[in-house]
């Protein structure tokens, strides 16, 4: 199963370092029955796309936490074995767990299969959103219109290999 963790650059370089991308449980993103009820699609690329989305939506909920990091959404996408992720019924209703999932046991960083990262042009709206994610959160339609403009980015694919270069351990 393909799953999408959210990080920021310095939990990607922590990930690198340790060789870990997490040990379970921890929250990733994934085509569960809930985003495909919401997506409406049969298209596994399109689901598989919107999952990726809202895993870097949850990358902008740890860029909000973590003033410090630099300002780009980061989702690694990992193959993980049948049973090892799954998605918590009760939370099947909530919209903001769409597609959300819990990983079990240890994901090695080995099993990455891409990382995705915004574009250095995408700093400054990543900002903005990351700033307006918490009035979005209160209804504020005006903030709410920020956080989209983040979306409005897309993330960028780069190999495992371009990890050291992302996170400023390349040569």
């Amino acid at each position: 199963m393909r799953v999408y963790v959210p990080l920021t650059l310095p939990g990607l370089a922590e990930a690198y370092k340790t060789g870990e991308l997490g040990t379970g449980p921890f929250v990733a993103y994934a085509v569960t029955p809930a985003l495909r009820e919401w997506y409406l699609s049969d298209d596994i690329e399109e689901l598989e796309y919107a999952a990726l989305n809202r895993a870097a939506l949850a990358s902008l909920r740890l860029l909000a936490a973590d003033p410090g990091a630099t300002r780009r959404r980061v989702v690694v996408a990992v193959d993980v074995p049948d049973g090892t992720a799954a998605a918590d019924p009760d939370r099947a209703l909530d919209p903001a767990a769409l597609g959300e999932v819990r990983v079990a046991g240890t994901v090695r960083m080995a099993e990455a299969a891409a990382v995705h990262v915004d574009a250095d042009d995408a700093e400054a709206d990543v900002a903005a959103a990351a700033e307006a994610l918490a009035a979005a959160d209160g209804g504020d339609d005006d903030a709410q219109f920020v956080v989209d403009g983040a979306e409005d980015h897309e993330l960028l694919w780069f190999a495992t290999q371009e990890i050291p270069n992302l996170v400023g351990l390349g040569d």
